[in-house]
């Protein structure tokens, strides 16, 4: 158990699981809004953390870290994104069609059926980012629809997409919004708001209730490892028998049952991480968390992710 506990000690605010926890804690993630938006907010509502949308049975759902309602009915979906995910295959990045993907959802889930469109509520999703995906240097990347034959038309559609960079340089941004910047980046405590953040995180890592749902979430991830692991070996270890027969008896050379037993094996062991993968996945879990738990790298969960 201790080996789950000093795992959780080590948690910074960048880290989902923490993140969610923070921003869970109203004064901070109201006052993150209104620094961001500059904009008062009377009061907010949390309608789920960490929800999962799943519109149609075999649609492809998607999992919120913390989504918020104000009291003028605005949403906010609040994102942490460590890593800058990459289809492999295609080679292309993943995180502008994901904000699309993750819009409709939103606005599907948010319409019952009879409901005018006029009635989607005006919507914030905003990814905190340890890089800048632009690469423009810009501390905040917000994103409206325009006419690209005349951008001062807007399509008011109330739909907003930011993107802030942790890492930038450029635009002007509150001195507690920089300040958040630097505390995620080093963990620099600069200001008084990153101070009462890192108070609120000792809070949270203290609570016996996180603990708890921490170690119970470390314990499920190394139960689905190790169940996974058992089945990877096993199919592997038949596959590269049969296998390695198949090709020793065809050339009749004792060193293809061998390289068949190897070939075999490696790929039960890819397998096997291939099904961890898709269980953790299933569970809600962060790329990140997954790609630390499989050893597979962060852009082989997307590749998962995305089948």
């Amino acid at each position: 158990m201790q080996k789950q506990i000093s795992n959780l000690d080590k948690l910074t605010l960048s880290n989902d699981f923490l993140f969610k926890h923070v921003m869970l804690r109203k004064r901070i993630c109201k006052h993150i809004l209104e620094e961001l938006l500059h904009t008062q907010i009377a009061d907010i509502t949390y309608l789920e953390a960490e929800q999962t949308i799943d519109v149609y049975p075999d649609s492809h759902g998607i999992r919120l870290d913390v989504r918020i309602a104000d009291a003028a009915n605005t949403h906010y979906n609040l994102e942490m994104q460590v890593k800058n995910p990459v289809n492999r295959a295609t080679g292309k990045f993943l995180l502008p069609k994901r904000t699309r993907y993750y819009q409709a959802m939103l606005d599907t889930d948010m319409l019952q059926k009879g409901q005018d469109y006029d009635e989607l509520s005006p919507t914030y999703i905003i990814f905190f980012c340890l890089f800048d995906f632009f690469q423009d240097s810009q501390r905040i990347y917000t994103f409206k629809k325009r006419c690209l034959e005349n951008m001062n038309i807007e399509l008011a559609d109330e739909a907003v997409i930011m993107f802030l960079n942790t890492l930038g340089t450029k635009g002007d941004v509150s001195p507690d919004i920089q300040s958040l910047f630097d505390y995620i980046n080093s963990n620099t405590i600069t200001s008084n708001f990153t101070r009462e953040v890192a108070d609120t995180i000792v809070e949270i890592k203290n609570d016996k209730k996180v603990r708890d749902a921490y170690m119970t979430y470390e314990m499920r991830m190394k139960d689905l490892r190790d169940e996974a692991h058992a089945e990877g070996l096993a199919e592997g270890k038949a596959q590269g028998l049969a296998e390695g027969k198949a090709e020793g008896l065809a050339e009749g050379k004792a060193e293809g049952l061998a390289e068949g037993k190897a070939e075999g094996l490696a790929e039960g062991k890819a397998k096997e991480k291939t099904a961890t993968a898709k269980r953790l996945l299933s569970m809600g879990l962060s790329v990140e968390d997954i790609a630390k738990a499989t050893s597979l790298s962060v852009e082989q969960v997307e590749a998962i992710k995305a089948e």
